[in-house]
């Protein structure tokens, strides 16, 4: 059985429908005999009233009008007459390859903001963590003056328990569970913090290490967590 198309307003082409439906809209008026048809094996599309002995149709036989063609917006100059759909051939819809590329495009947005996420929140949490660490720093200075101050005044290096210096867990804070005072592997003075940072092991655990050099009144600072997470001034 034949497949029928019709073109709606000799615009937009509607199908495919059996003959006995292309009929009944006919008898309904919703087309006419000047309304552009086209089946299988019917080479270009034609006027209705061409097929109406095949359709079982009652109409006169007659030259088909020129199509219809809907007037332009008024600010529209040149009038363009749309040609009829042409007949119909296998391939994909419009709706159906706007899926495609709403689907593609989807995917696309999709993997580049994975890219970016991959790329992002490792950056992030490093930036997190740096921060952590220049907080502690920060936190050392205060106890670092007074190692300094104790050096020079009383000529020998303190430790935890001497008059003025506490505990080591007397000294936590923050990420710092314990500041150890005294002199360390390489004989400088110095201090000893160590993190408690649970859930982040790139921390947790590891120390920050200030050393104090009595010849040139200066202190360093030097850690066992990975450079990327350290202060530029603490690294190496």
């Amino acid at each position: 059985m034949s497949q029928w198309f019709y073109a709606e307003g000799n615009r937009e082409r509607r199908g495919p429908l059996p003959a006995e439906n292309i009929a009944a809209l006919f008898r309904s008026g919703r087309i006419a005999g000047d309304t552009l048809v086209w089946r299988e094996g019917a080479g270009d599309w034609r006027p209705l009233r061409d097929f109406a002995a095949e359709l079982g149709l009652d109409m006169p036989a007659g030259p088909a009008p020129e199509p219809a063609v809907p007037p332009l917006p008024p600010q529209v100059q040149h009038v363009h007459v749309v040609a009829p759909a042409p007949a119909p051939r296998p391939g994909l819809s419009g709706c159906a390859i706007f899926g495609i590329v709403a689907a593609v495009g989807g995917l696309i947005v999709v993997a580049v903001g994975g890219i970016l996420a991959a790329i992002a929140v490792p950056a992030y949490n490093d930036y997190l963590l740096r921060a952590k660490v220049t907080a502690a720093h920060a936190q050392l200075q205060p106890l670092a003056a007074d190692v300094a101050h104790s050096l020079t005044t009383g000529g020998h290096c303190p430790v935890n328990g001497d008059e003025g210096f506490h505990s080591p867990e007397s000294y936590a804070g923050g990420d710092i569970a314990a500041v150890r005072i005294g002199r360390f592997g390489n004989d400088h003075c110095g201090l000893e913090a160590r993190f408690h940072v649970p859930g982040k092991a790139a921390l947790d655990g590891k120390h920050l290490w200030l050393d104090y050099d009595t010849q040139t009144a200066t202190w360093s600072c030097s850690s066992d967590v990975a450079d990327k997470h350290l202060p530029a001034h603490c690294r190496g």
